[in-house]
């Protein structure tokens, strides 16, 4: 399928949900679902960036997902420490800028210091902006985006009456990147789940039974298919 006649979302998010599932249809450990849809992430960001996406946003663990048992916690956080080493390289190959979103702070220290490694070593990179949400919630954060308006509100930094929501998106961990046009959610779930619920007012939801990690550049493309026979009006006529 050629892309040539169609608009291309400039953002994407993607909810990406089944890799239990798709390790159960094959008497595999969950786990090794996880590890199979961490693959599917990097084809996938060099698949979108050809396409002419420019951000590429990812949900990789929820602050609800702590509830999960210890065994698969440990394991999703063992699988995101090897990430982001080895995605110090792949940035560095395919000149990718990464950035965590999510409250990094309740993660191991071990975990966060590989964050900030990746994210220095990527800032000067201008390819695909991929961000990627770590113990993200979207609750959690437009919470954690007020309570800095307070501190410089209460600082005399900002003036109550003159806040526009441009401005109150500098609070959000998203600040300085555009919202999404399109949102993909495989595995045939139906919902948000806390996530991005500031920055997808607007956003095209596009939901495939397709278990993540058989998510391929052909799926993307049915999904931005799909974004084209949108009527975008934004509220209005």
């Amino acid at each position: 399928m050629s892309m040539e006649n169609y608009e291309i979302p400039r953002h994407i998010a993607i909810i990406m949900d089944g890799n239990g599932r798709w390790a159960k249809k094959r008497m595999m450990p969950r786990t090794y679902g996880h590890a199979q849809g961490s693959k599917t992430v990097e084809k996938i960001c060099e698949d979108a960036y050809r396409m002419g996406i420019e951000y590429l946003t990812v949900y990789a663990f929820s602050t609800e997902n702590w509830q999960r048992p210890k065994e698969e916690v440990d394991t999703l956080m063992n699988l995101l420490r090897d990430y982001m080493k080895d995605c110090i390289k792949t940035s560095k190959k395919n000149n990718m800028r990464v950035r965590i979103i999510g409250d990094i702070t309740k993660l191991d220290t071990d975990l966060q210091e590989s964050i900030k490694k990746l994210e220095e070593a990527s800032a000067n990179n201008t390819g695909l902006k991929f961000q990627v949400a770590l113990n993200y919630g979207g609750r959690d954060e437009i919470l954690r985006a007020a309570k800095k308006f307070a501190v410089d509100y209460a600082a005399n930094l900002s003036e109550l009456d003159a806040v526009r929501e441009a401005d109150f998106e500098n609070y959000l961990d998203t600040a300085g990147i555009p919202s999404p046009e399109l949102l993909i959610r495989t595995s045939g779930e139906v919902r948000l789940s806390n996530y991005l619920l500031w920055q997808l007012a607007y956003a095209e939801f596009y939901f495939t039974d397709v278990l993540w990690p058989d998510f391929d550049k052909k799926e993307l493309q049915k999904a931005i298919e799909y974004y084209n026979k949108r009527d975008r009006r934004f509220g209005g006529v």
